[in-house]
């Protein structure tokens, strides 16, 4: 009955205002006439809303103007605000008639975005964009009022080296985050460059005394004006909160954070973004500050003054009785926020990509880099979509700044029907189905004192399942709360490792070490983001190791390192079947600060020659050795900072082919000096000019285009410049030509023969002249003779992405000269199309296995191999109009020359890069995780048919 009555209540209310609207509209004698269907949204609308109810009842005309012109019905681009506010206001206006307009604006604004979110016309996403805009927009327009009339009064500020000083304004929170919600505060920081002066006639101020005046003005035409105010502005988070000096130069505002800058405000900076005045020199400043903001490493210290907040924040809460409010209540908008920046401060720093002010964005980083899982994603982001929504619901009733839920019986169903649904309980269970997930998710990664007083009983109970000392049912209970989902499958690998460790000869203390390790691993494996396959692994790592158990005490000793070791070897099984083949690399788990920082090239080549010289000399298999510990030891390190975030994936790429050149270069030298050692040295000659070595090893493919990947082959052509003559300087002497053929030879068997520490690569020689049928080292001449007049087109194409990566500098200089001849050639456009098409159909044919469900990345239509030939195909057409095209090697830059030399437009260039970047990003991914190229055929579709777009358009 009662339920009945709130709806009669609330049907005659809504009536009652559509009547008052439509009478006043007829009154006013505004020649309009609402549609039915406008009328039915506002009849909902002035419900929802006694702001727009009021607003359209004062300014009747708004309703008219926003309906006729379109704007109800459109999404505004970001400089519509702007190119409003520029024609209403002018420099020479007073303050009241500013404020006066800068309220009418507002008003019609405000309305317009409310009706638009309350009708269901804008997502959240938009209505706070429109709301940040709207907000950026102000700020700047009357800043720049202000600026030029205090310039024009004061003086314009200069600094010390003469260059004018504008005002920096910082948006803070969700301003500066974009995220700006309907009747929000502003927090604001403001500074400017360096210190200086403005002069005006005989007075001089200074840039401090000018800024001060500037701000305090401006603040009070934002937030004071008769009618009310256009912001509410908060500037406590500027240096030393409400005490602190308005404004501050760069300088000053650095050496805070540098002294005395806390770890609250590292939080608040996150999301700090220039608004107004010189935006340019707000993102200097903030480049300033991000060694603050953002440590240069895994900062997991971070995680206890965040802890610690935390505990402020809800003791806070329990103070206030804040718990029916949804921003900094408990599973309020504040703690998914937090559940974010937690991973941003921690990583931030040497995973830029986290250093994204968007909460929605940063959560959907987290998830690509497997640093949560997808579940919890996206009932974070559905609950933040729910609540933000649900806070505009609130805040577009009065336009007041209130995030607590009403308890009125009839306002509690207003709230509800405004979040579509019918009746309050549904609304109140899923509010609250939303906020036990948030609360839920940020205890899991704040690991809590609470959880942690646990750590030894839990560590208790997990030893008592290893030692079979409980029954099923206990076990599996045990298990679900260390945080296994597949508790049962969990339960069955011990039984099954336990069983298997049994029928094994291992020694008192080998078998007391397993079992002091297995009930950590689980510990630690229940509390990962992949509890079943982390604990998997780790059995697996263990039946690797059990005879060596050194390994395993190395890992009871470093508790970290099975931290580490868990969260490699679940990210990636490549790390695993690495560290189970070659455990001697456990031993980098121990040292955090190479482990995810691998060498630059320079560095990385001065570390290989100090492994090598613990070799004597003429000990191969020594050297063979040290190389292949090296290379794994680099690509533990590559792929641990790859899977962690720390290198992005042209980063990975460029790291693998730096390691892959080192190598090589240190072959090159080995294999050299054992020979010279035997037959002596060669006379090598070119266009008059000795040569050092006279031999270079050019690179094709994904080598030299620098894009290696995990477990790429290497394609290799060697060259050199040696006469008909004869070796000197050792017994043994042979010509020339032999001696570079075993050079060859050499290079090829130490990095390709298998040895108890494993292959350093495949390589791939058949890119040489004549193919498998030519000579292993061709002389540079008939290299240069072959690719004029020999070579066929699929070689040319191939010679776009080769460069030399070792040996003698003039021979690399001749071999840049012959293949910037080979490519500036003019051919004929048809021919070359023909061929190409051709070329392209027949690798399609030999390498292509179609699968009906399964989109091959490399090799199906629309794939890697298609935008390569584009891009091959294009140079090879146009290089000799374009010479630079000849420059580089890499499809990346490639591309981008195509776009500056007008041979693509930026769209299709823009495309090719996006589709290539993709493939490339998702087939290393694969990799780490021992998968072939294939996704799924939905996936991708769009960047696909982008490229078969391009194909099409350039191979017509």
């Amino acid at each position: 009955m009662e339920s009945y009555n709130f709806v009669k209540i609330i049907t005659q209310k809504k009536e009652n205002r559509i009547s008052e609207f439509l009478s006043v509209l007829q009154s006013s004698k505004i020649n309009f006439e609402l549609d039915e269907s406008y009328i039915i949204e506002l009849k909902e609308n002035f419900f929802f809303s006694n702001f727009i109810f009021n607003g359209l009842i004062k300014f009747p005309d708004i309703a008219r103007e926003i309906i006729k012109n379109g704007d109800i019905g459109k999404k505004y681009n970001k400089n519509e605000y702007s190119l409003r506010l520029n024609n209403l206001l002018s420099p020479d206006m007073d303050d009241a008639t500013l404020s006066s307009l800068l309220q009418k604006f507002r008003q019609r604004e405000l309305i317009r975005i409310a009706w638009r979110d309350l009708s269901k016309k804008s997502d959240i996403f938009e209505t706070m964009e429109d709301l940040s805009n709207f907000a950026d927009a102000c700020l700047e327009r009357i800043l720049s009022i202000l600026y030029q009339r205090y310039c024009d009064e004061l003086g314009t500020p200069y600094g010390k080296n003469g260059e004018k000083q504008y005002l920096v304004v910082l948006g803070m929170g969700k301003l500066g985050a974009s995220e700006l919600n309907f009747s929000s505060d502003i927090d604001l920081i403001f500074a400017y460059p360096e210190v200086g002066s403005a002069k005006k006639n005989d007075k001089e101020i200074t840039n401090d005394e000018f800024f001060v005046h500037l701000c305090r003005k401006y603040i009070k035409i934002l937030s004071s004006s008769p009618d009310g105010s256009l912001f509410r502005v908060d500037m406590r988070l500027r240096p030393y909160g409400e005490n602190g000096p308005l404004v501050m130069d760069f300088d000053a505002m650095e050496l805070y954070f540098q002294r005395e800058g806390r770890e609250w405000e590292r939080y608040a900076l996150i999301k700090a973004r220039p608004v107004a005045g010189n935006i340019e020199s707000g993102e200097e400043l903030l480049e300033r500050l991000k060694p603050f903001i953002f440590r240069k490493y895994l900062d997991f210290s971070a995680f206890e003054s965040l802890r610690e907040m935390k505990m402020q924040i809800s003791s806070s809460k329990k103070l206030k009785n804040l718990t029916n409010n949804i921003k900094i209540g408990p599973g309020g908008i504040r703690e998914i926020e937090f559940f974010g920046q937690v991973f941003q401060l921690i990583r931030g720093g040497i995973d830029t990509d986290l250093q994204e002010k968007k909460i929605v964005n940063v959560l959907n980083i987290l998830v690509q880099k497997d640093y949560i899982p997808k579940k919890v994603k996206d009932e974070l982001v559905e609950a933040y979509i729910f609540l933000r929504l649900l806070e505009n619901r609130l805040q577009e009733f009065n336009d007041q700044q209130t995030h607590d839920i009403p308890t009125d019986s009839i306002e509690k169903l207003r709230v509800a029907q405004s979040m579509s649904f019918h009746e309050w309980e549904s609304f109140s269970e899923q509010l609250e189905f939303h906020r036990k997930n948030i609360r839920r998710h940020l205890d899991d990664i704040l690991d809590t004192p609470e959880q942690k007083d646990k750590t030894k009983a839990e560590y208790e109970n997990l030893d008592k399942i290893w030692k079979n000392l409980l029954t099923k049912d206990d076990a599996l209970k045990i298990l679900a709360d260390a945080g296994f989902d597949d508790f049962e499958e969990t339960l069955n690998i011990l039984i099954g490792f336990r069983n298997y460790l049994d029928t094994k000869n291992l020694s008192l203390e080998g078998r007391k070490r397993i079992d002091k390790i297995i009930p950590l691993m689980l510990k630690k494996g229940g509390d990962s983001n992949q509890p079943f396959i982390a604990f998997n692994r780790m059995i697996e790592l263990i039946k690797a190791v059990q005879r060596r158990t050194s390994y395993i005490l190395l890992l009871l000793e470093n508790p970290n390192a099975i931290d580490h070791l868990i969260r490699l070897t679940s990210a990636s099984p490549l790390i695993l079947s690495f560290l189970t083949k070659y455990p001697i690399l456990l031993d980098e788990l121990l040292d955090t600060r190479t482990l995810y920082n691998p060498p630059l090239k320079e560095e990385l080549k001065k570390e290989l020659r100090v492994k090598l010289e613990e070799c004597s000399y003429d000990d191969i298999e020594c050297l063979m050795d040290k190389l292949r510990l090296f290379n794994q030891m680099s690509v533990l390190r590559i792929s641990a900072a790859d899977v962690t975030g720390a290198l992005h994936i042209m980063k990975v790429s460029d790291r693998l082919s730096e390691l892959a050149e080192a190598i090589i270069e240190a072959t090159l030298q080995i294999s050299w000096d054992e020979l010279t050692q035997k037959h002596g040295y060669p006379f090598c000659s070119l266009d008059g000019q000795i040569c050092d070595k006279g031999f270079i090893v050019i690179a094709y493919g994904k080598l030299g285009g620098i894009e290696l990947g995990y477990g790429s082959d290497l394609d290799l052509v060697f060259l050199h410049a040696g006469s008909s003559e004869y070796t000197q300087g050792a017994s043994k002497l042979i010509d020339t030509g032999t001696f570079f053929a075993k050079l060859g030879q050499k290079i090829v068997s130490f990095l390709s023969v298998p040895t108890a520490s494993g292959v350093l690569y495949q390589t791939d020689m058949r890119l040489r002249p004549n193919g498998i049928s030519g000579p292993l080292v061709a002389y540079i001449g008939s290299f240069d003779e072959y690719q004029r007049n020999n070579a066929w087109t699929w070689e040319h194409m191939a010679i776009v992405r080769a460069r030399p990566v070792c040996g003698d500098a003039y021979i690399s200089k001749k071999f840049e000269d012959i293949r910037k001849n080979v490519l500036t050639i003019v051919r004929d456009e048809d021919l070359l199309k023909k061929e190409v098409i051709i070329m392209r159909e027949k690798m399609r044919k030999e390498r292509l296995k179609p699968q009906t469900n399964f989109f091959d990345l490399k090799n199906d239509t629309g794939g890697i191999i298609d935008i390569e030939f584009i891009v091959q195909y294009l140079v090879l057409l146009n290089a000799h109009k374009c010479p630079f095209l000849v420059q580089w090697t890499d499809n990346v830059r490639l591309i981008e020359t195509l776009i500056q030399s007008e041979l693509i437009t930026n769209k299709m260039g823009f495309n090719l890069k996006e589709a290539y970047l993709t493939f490339r990003s998702i087939i290393h991914s694969l990799s780490l995780q021992k998968k072939e190229a294939l996704i799924e055929n939905y996936k991708y579709t769009d960047l696909r048919s982008n490229v078969i777009e391009i194909w099409e358009t350039i191979f017509a």
